[in-house]
């Protein structure tokens, strides 16, 4: 494997609680939510890596860390084998931007397309001032606008043409990387895959590498090189896109393939991932954290150690944290529905 452009190890954010909620779980003084608790994680210029998992696992959060968004409370994150610092210098904070969820709530409503890209042309000096009107023009033509939308509030978009806006303001400071937080989930079914298309074009055209944060599995299926799912703080299983959709390794990334709708006669169209809900990521399960919700778990090992994510012993690049992960060639509690959906 190439030498990864970004790199991620032992990252955690953990926000202190006080009062209310920790509480009334524990009965006295609150500790600690646990956002993002000891992740791993390599992408390597050029690629899409997919970060997949259910609500509230931290995706967003570890997100947020890699763009400098959130001091991490532990960890550390080198891009381009230099360590990240929290103050992170205005050049270094140029080359990874983000793409936020919601297009409508990230931009200002009260300025234009054209004020808001000239607004970050002009604080990190991108280009001449003559020069800015003319690279605004050439922002919204890679990402399919017509000059006219520069002198459009958000308000007259759609939600696919607010977050091409969006995408756009991300590319005016010219990034190397771009973390594109659930880019689509807001929008229509009609434009998501238009949306995703550009992504793709725009990775081709400018050379990027992009982190893809979504819940989607069919999403990430469509568009990244490579996958990680993250239960609980924690990245539980990471390979290439293929291998993860034809030989799932661990119970969760299982679930989550098995909740891709699909249209297959006799069978429900939409299953749930995974039963049970998540716990608490205040009071965390000990050992595997998924032992709770687990099919395969087996007391009182998957209760007390909490498994490595390793690889395989003939699959160096497919990393899993299971304790059962690297049975038998296909675990005997693969769904036969997740067989359906690939």
């Amino acid at each position: 494997m190439p030498e990864p452009l970004l790199e991620v190890r032992g990252l955690a954010m953990h926000y202190p609680l006080r009062g209310g909620l920790g509480r009334r779980l524990r009965g006295r003084a609150a500790e600690v939510l646990r956002a993002v608790d000891g992740v791993d994680l390599e992408i390597v210029k050029g690629e899409t890596l997919g970060l997949v998992g259910e609500s509230g696992c931290g995706k967003s959060t570890l997100g947020r860390c890699i763009v400098g968004l959130e001091e991490p409370t532990a960890g550390e994150i080198r891009y381009a084998g230099e360590l990240l610092s929290a103050q992170r210098e205005k050049a270094t904070r140029r080359r990874i931007q983000m793409v936020f969820q919601d297009p409508y709530s990230s931009l200002n409503p009260r300025m234009t397309v054209r004020q808001t890209l000239a607004e970050l042309l002009r604080a990190h000096e991108m280009v001449p001032k003559k020069q800015i009107d003319a690279r605004c023009e050439e922002l919204l033509e890679l990402v399919g606008l017509p000059a006219r939308a520069l002198d459009a509030h958000p308000r007259q978009f759609s939600g696919g043409q607010r977050q091409r806006v969006s995408i756009a303001r991300a590319l005016a400071l010219e990034p190397e990387l771009l973390v594109a937080d659930e880019p689509v989930s807001a929008l229509d079914v009609s434009v998501q895959a238009t949306v995703l298309n550009l992504l793709d074009e725009l990775r081709e055209k400018l050379g990027l590498t992009v982190l893809l944060i979504a819940h989607n599995m069919a999403v990430v299926r469509h568009v990244c090189d490579r996958v990680a799912a993250m239960y609980l703080g924690r990245i539980v299983e990471t390979t290439e896109t293929q291998e993860l959709f034809t030989n799932p390794r661990h119970p969760y990334t299982q679930g989550l393939l098995a909740a891709v709708p699909r249209l297959v006669p006799g069978r429900s169209s939409e299953a749930v991932a995974v039963a049970g809900d998540p716990p608490s990521p205040i009071d965390l399960p000990t050992g595997c954290r998924f032992h709770p919700r687990c099919p395969i778990a087996q007391e009182p090992l998957c209760s007390e150690r909490d498994p490595v994510l390793e690889s395989g012993p003939d699959r160096p690049g497919h990393l899993a944290a299971c304790h059962f992960a690297w049975g038998e060639p296909v675990p005997a509690h693969v769904p036969e529905i997740i067989q359906e959906a690939t």
